[in-house]
């Protein structure tokens, strides 16, 4: 019997290490020769070639509040949220504002890993630093001076967007005008209070996205307790016909003049859908590998490894780039919600991209 244990036991063993060794091998250890890390506006044509004569105004809010409740974590909005976002509406001919509840120099979030070339580049731009560095007070703002808002997320927004009467007078103000109101991730946060002229909530009936309760209590299990509310929640509770796409992937919604993105991955689309709904065609863009990537995920969700291969391989033919290591760590999110067939079909989808390089 103990003979049989110990041949059970080295057997998993084998196994967990060969394993190891082949999730080792699937890694593209080239992908992280890249720094973008000094990176200028003037090296991205997009930001610098072709720009529309000025188009108008958009108002850019962000949060002010840096404390996870009283865990002691740091909070604040999202460095990509508002850099991606920020460039489009430059790149289509629109200046940008930034404001925040209490003025000045907001609390900033920023993780290296999600970080492109634009990101980098935002942040040695100094007009768009010294925008942050003294962020317009809402209390100051006049609201018939732009065309559309842009609620960007993060943590601190569950904090001092939901129930604040500056952001609630500054929604309705854009809703009741017929302009254009855009959030992303926790920035709908801002929407909830908000009512049209007969008194009803803004949101009711119309399809809203948002962080999702699921993304949302993967990363925090007692986000409820934390936040007082989990917002995709919330927003049901207020009549909005919730929009729950897959976890961590790109998805959009385009209900009236409110524009909403579920998360982080979601700014591109979110950000050149706010020009369409601005009367204009985005201009034409250099789709990221991150894009690409996510596509290439979106397809595997909806369609199955095979659809997935294909769109690839039809990426590699137009020498579009891909992150290879991206899938891994949507692998690795699998494995950590116990999905081991998407786990394992996701390992088995990087190992057929790996091997047609």
């Amino acid at each position: 019997m103990v003979k049989k244990i110990f041949l059970g036991l080295l057997i998993i063993t084998g196994l967990v290490v060969a394993s190891g060794f082949w999730v080792y091998s699937l890694v593209d250890r080239d992908a992280y020769k890249h720094d973008f890390t000094n990176t200028q506006k003037s090296d991205l044509p997009y930001l610098t070639e072709n720009i529309p004569e000025h188009r108008g105004k958009i108002l850019a809010v962000v949060t002010s509040h840096s404390e996870l409740g009283d865990t002691g974590k740091r909070v604040g909005y999202e460095l990509t949220e508002l850099s991606r976002a920020y460039y489009v509406f430059e790149a289509n001919g629109f200046s940008v504002d930034i404001a925040s509840p209490q003025g000045g120099l907001p609390p900033q979030v920023k993780d290296g890993d999600d970080m492109n070339q634009y990101d980098y580049a935002f942040l040695n731009d100094e007009v768009a630093t010294k925008k942050l560095e003294d962020t317009i007070k809402l209390s100051d703002i006049n609201p018939h001076d732009y065309q559309a808002v842009y609620f960007v997320g993060g943590k601190g927004t569950m904090f001092d967007f939901i129930g604040n009467p500056e952001i609630t007078e500054l929604v309705e103000h854009f809703y009741n005008s017929n302009k254009t109101i855009v959030a992303v991730c926790h920035g709908p946060a801002a929407l909830l209070g908000a009512k049209n002229e007969q008194g009803e909530h803004i949101i009711a009936n119309k399809r809203i996205t948002a962080f999702t309760n699921q993304e949302e209590l993967l990363l925090i299990p007692d986000a409820k307790e934390v936040f007082g509310q989990l917002l995709q929640t919330s927003l049901v509770e207020k009549g909005a016909k919730f929009s729950a796409g897959a976890m961590y992937l790109n998805n959009v919604e385009v209900d009236g003049n409110v524009i909403t993105g579920q998360n982080p991955w979601s700014v591109w689309t979110m950000a050149e859908a706010t020009i369409e709904q601005l009367g204009y065609t985005p201009k034409q863009r250099t789709v990221t590998a991150e894009e690409n990537t996510l596509a290439i995920l979106s397809t595997y969700h909806q369609n199955g490894s095979e659809q997935a291969l294909r769109f690839a391989k039809s990426l590699q033919q137009q020498e579009l780039p891909y992150e290879q290591n991206t899938i891994l760590l949507y692998a690795a999110l699998d494995f950590w919600q116990l999905d081991v067939i998407d786990g394992v079909g996701r390992l088995a989808l990087v190992q057929q991209l790996k091997n047609l390089n």
